[in-house]
Formats: structure tokens, C-alpha cells, sequence
């Protein structure tokens, strides 16, 4: 069945609406950086700029792996969201999924769980016409 998936993302959680012919459904990851990368383990010759940028980058890659498992099957894929980690998660993207179709990226603020289902519903809807 025919899936296309709208992403709202930034570094702390991503919106994932799957719309089918006959289905809309919302999932919600949260990337919990803030409070695990934190907590990691770390030597003391290291510099806390160091063992920070580490951190984020384990978690972070964690956290977009869990996202690109949800959009694996996509047929198309609109991402959108307030800074870099939409443009981060293309370029993973583009990387594992090379035959997939990512259709559009586009900055947007923060919005609710019923403004982004709206703006995907409206985005796939205009990519018909």
C-alpha cells in the first residue's frame, strides 16, 4: 500500500504522520538527548567540549536511526521542521535509502500534533493536483 510519510523534526523529538488511502496515523519519537547524553560515562582526560560533542552525536545518531525506521517504507517523504536536523536526517536519508524518493524540505516553526496532520494532509493533497 501506497504510503506517504510527513516528518516534522527538530534535535529533541520528531512527528511522523504516515497517510495511506485510507489511514492517518501520528507517531511521536523523542530523542531524549538532553537527559541521557548527560549521563554517559566519560574519562578525565577529556575535555567537557570533548565528552559533550560525543554525546550528542551518539544520541543524535540513535535517535535518527529510530526515525528512519519508521520512514523506511515511505513512498514519499516531506520533512519539515525548525532547524538543522531536518537537513541532518536528509542526508542520512539519502545515504541508506539511495532509490527513495525525498519529495520536499521545508522550514517550519513549532507547531502542534493537529497543525503539522493538517499541513501534511494539505502537502500530499497538492502534490496530486
Amino acid at each position: 500500500m501506497k504510503t506517504n510519510v510527513g516528518l516534522w523534526i527538530d534535535q529533541r523529538n520528531a512527528i511522523i504522520v504516515s497517510l495511506t488511502k485510507d489511514e492517518v496515523k501520528t507517531d511521536r519519537i523523542n530523542s531524549n538527548i538532553e537527559n541521557d547524553a548527560l549521563t554517559d560515562g566519560a574519562t578525565n582526560k577529556d575535555s567537557e567540549d570533548d565528552i559533550r560533542d560525543r554525546r550528542f552525536t551518539k544520541y543524535i545518531n540513535i535517535y535518527y536511526d529510530e526515525v528512519i525506521k519508521f520512514v523506511r517504507e515511505a513512498e514519499s517523504i516531506f520533512i519539515f521542521g525548525p532547524g538543522d536536523a531536518k537537513n541532518e536526517l536528509k542526508k542520512r536519508l539519502e545515504k541508506e535509502i539511495k532509490n527513495r524518493l525525498i519529495i520536499d524540505i521545508e522550514t517550519a516553526d513549532n507547531l502542534t500534533d493537529n497543525q503539522i496532520v493538517a499541513k501534511v494532509q494539505k502537502y500530499f493533497k497538492l502534490q496530486k493536483n
